[in-house]
């Protein structure tokens, strides 16, 4: 079927079809998962899609799915943690070389990886792919998770005792490393997707490491098949996540209201009207709303440790001065604000042209450019850094432009020579519906 046909009249040749048995009904609600996953999207960024792929029967099953309805471009990531990773890599490139489809294929050192190995491959995958799909001026990536993946999340985060957030689940869309990520048949089975590619013949791989009872998903896994016994399945827990869902938009919204009404943002900063914090927001609120403004000033993407929050919101009017999850805190009796701590991106040193921190920082083209932490030093030579009315924190952590040890630019600090900075991740406000 044609791309650019009306969808409408796409769905009602597809029933059409289906009367005269000349495709299945699970075909054809399949094909209509995947010709629809994308219709809400902007027009501008749904042109094209990249679909990151393993070959695994998931992310095989989204890729020829979502090609017959959207001109699609996959990438496969690398790991280098198995031996056999570098053949199903190539066995998705001959499935993308045999169906016309562009393929490439990108690499990560896991070895060099520390602490959690799953969660370092899984930031390196987004950071990879991102980068892949910016390039190539894709504004959409497509991922192959399914209701099962659900079920295991579900579980996985409830033995962590995750609140409302995390029970939610994955998101069925979010952006992160200037991309839309989009996971289109979250509501479909791992089951339904592998019959799929029965019926048409397509194989996939096995990853053996899903049998490896060291990954905690291999263990939620095991946990969901002794449940079903008592009833409790991928779809009802699945169902229940939608209704936690709907209970977490509805917070969403409720504090993006907030974040409108008593939050500014300022050079970077966040600055939270403290009276209003104090008589205005309640503490479940006061919570996601400082998670919320930690996260976007430090740019990680994960939350602080929920005590050292709870410690924060015990005593903010007392302790007026600390650091936390990279940033730091500042309290009078008019604002709340949080900066970037200076020490959290004093080693942080990256050439011209690319994201520093969370800032994009533009100027005149110059040999052997760097941008790095202001500092202390830098500071010294800003003589007009007060008349930027910024706090001397705030500007400690701001971009800079260097030359080996020489202070070219600050930006932020009155001491422009050209040179501009802006947050990449967007306004915060914006930031909140996005994540």
């Amino acid at each position: 079927m044609p791309v650019n046909d009306d969808f409408t009249t796409r769905a009602t040749a597809r029933m059409e079809a289906v009367g005269r048995g000349e495709i299945s009904p699970e075909d054809a609600w399949l094909h209509h998962w995947a010709d629809s996953a994308f219709h809400t999207f902007p027009e501008n960024i749904r042109t094209r899609i990249g679909v990151a792929v393993s070959g695994g029967s998931d992310s095989m099953a989204t890729l020829t799915l979502l090609a017959q309805f959207h001109e699609v471009e996959a990438v496969t990531v690398d790991h280098g943690l198995r031996p056999e990773a570098a053949d199903e890599a190539a066995f998705v490139a001959r499935f993308c070389a045999g169906r016309g489809i562009p393929h490439r294929m990108l690499h990560w050192d896991g070895h060099a990886a520390e602490g959690n190995l799953m969660d370092a491959a899984r930031r390196a995958r987004l950071s990879l792919i991102g980068a892949w799909a910016r390039e190539r001026g894709i504004g959409i990536v497509a991922l192959g998770h399914t209701r099962d993946d659900q079920a295991e999340t579900f579980l996985m985060r409830l033995s962590r005792e995750a609140g409302l957030e995390g029970l939610s689940g994955m998101r069925r869309r979010f952006t992160a490393e200037g991309v839309l990520w989009a996971r289109p048949f979250l509501t479909q089975s791992r089951a339904e997707l592998r019959s799929y590619l029965s019926r048409h013949d397509i194989a996939w791989i096995e990853d053996p490491s899903n049998e490896n009872e060291r990954f905690d998903r291999v263990k939620a896994r095991k946990a969901l098949a002794a449940l079903r016994p008592l009833g409790i399945t991928a779809e009802k827990i699945a169902a229940s996540m939608h209704h936690l869902e709907m209970a977490e938009s509805a917070l969403g919204f409720a504090l993006g209201r907030l974040v409108g009404a008593h939050v500014r943002e300022v050079a970077g900063d966040l600055l939270i009207d403290a009276q209003a914090f104090l008589r205005e927001i309640d503490p479940e609120m006061q919570r996601r709303l400082i998670v919320a403004a930690l996260r976007w000033v430090s740019g990680a993407d994960y939350a602080p440790r929920a005590t050292k929050v709870a410690n924060f919101l015990t005593n903010w009017r007392e302790k007026r001065d600390r650091t936390l999850h990279g940033c730091r805190i500042t309290v009078n009796e008019s604002e709340i604000r949080i900066t970037r701590e200076a020490r959290a991106v004093r080693d942080l040193r990256v050439p011209v042209g690319e994201n520093w921190d969370r800032w994009d920082v533009v100027g005149p083209e110059g040999e052997g450019l760097e941008i790095a932490v202001l500092g202390a030093e830098g500071l010294r030579q800003c003589p007009d850094w007060r008349e930027t009315g910024l706090p001397r924190a705030s500007l400690l952590a701001s971009p800079a432009i260097w030359a080996g040890e020489r202070l070219v630019a600050a930006p932020l600090a009155g001491l422009a020579e050209g040179w501009t900075a802006r947050i990449s991740r967007g306004a915060f406000a914006a930031w909140l519906f996005g994540r």
